[in-house]
């Protein structure tokens, strides 16, 4: 009877292990608590966490000057995706990374005068279509129709974390669901790692995440791994197709591929 107890406790564990393997990446360091695994002389790296927030930025509807002044959390009415305060907006001094100032009057973010968002702000990005006009809400990253991540400034300058437009793969791994994306956005400096867009968020498993309290972001771990040096040239613009398809490309140069990225994002912390 012992032994047949021994017998079965090995196959279980022996079944865990195959079940769940170690992350054969090299833990390469660590950023506001998160750690970050890649091979010594390869590009691509891995981390994973379970904060979410959802950003806006870049979406034609993203701001609209009818929501200032109106709470963030508790306000109703509201016209845009966002709430122009969580875009700093009027008061902030850094809301111009996120509102198109007006050139007629700098104090002020500059409304769509025609177009399908008519009298809303032009919303920004990091990365941009460097052929089109800074009035032009086509020149950024639509938050609302492409899946990107956000750096935070400080993980930006970190040498080796990549660039905006940057290619990756992310996957939930509480639900499965997965999504490439590109790097679009610069965020605070302190900001922790795990913002996105709506669109990311949708694809991971959001429930119409609210960029603007917060709600339906998707749950769970999410695990990511970012190709640095793998921007396009022009970096923007890009369709969701050939991003995706650069992505299925680049995972191939990622050893074990998507058993890797799954494994070291669960030994992840």
């Amino acid at each position: 009877m012992m032994r047949t107890l021994y017998c079965t406790a090995l196959f279980a564990l022996t079944t865990v292990a195959q079940a769940a393997p170690s992350c054969p990446l090299a833990h390469w360091d660590d950023y506001g608590g998160t750690q970050l695994f890649r091979n010594a002389g390869q590009g691509a790296y891995v981390f994973a966490t379970t904060h979410a927030q959802v950003d806006a930025d870049g979406a034609p509807n993203a701001y609209h000057p009818d929501d200032v002044g109106l709470n963030c959390k508790t306000g109703t009415g509201f016209k845009g995706l966002d709430c122009p305060a969580n875009g700093g907006y009027p008061n902030g001094d850094w809301w111009p990374s996120a509102i198109v100032p007006d050139p007629k009057n700098k104090k002020k973010g500059y409304v769509q005068p025609d177009g399908e968002f008519k009298g809303f702000f032009v919303s920004q990005t990091s990365l941009r279509d460097g052929a089109r006009s800074d009035l032009d809400p086509a020149k950024y990253v639509n938050a609302a129709a492409v899946p990107y991540l956000v750096f935070p400034g400080a993980f930006h300058q970190k040498a080796g974390t990549g660039t905006l437009g940057d290619l990756g793969y992310a996957v939930n791994l509480d639900n499965g669901k997965t999504s490439a994306f590109i790097v679009a956005e610069v965020g605070p400096s302190d900001a922790k790692l795990g913002e996105m867009s709506i669109a990311l968020a949708q694809a991971l498993g959001g429930q119409n995440p609210n960029p603007r309290t917060g709600a339906g972001k998707p749950d769970g771990k999410i695990a990511y791994v970012v190709f640095p040096k793998s921007r396009a040239n022009p970096a923007w613009p890009l369709t969701n197709q050939q991003i995706g398809d650069r992505v299925q490309g680049l995972l191939k140069q990622l050893p074990g591929g998507m058993e890797t990225l799954k494994a070291c994002g669960a030994d992840a912390k």
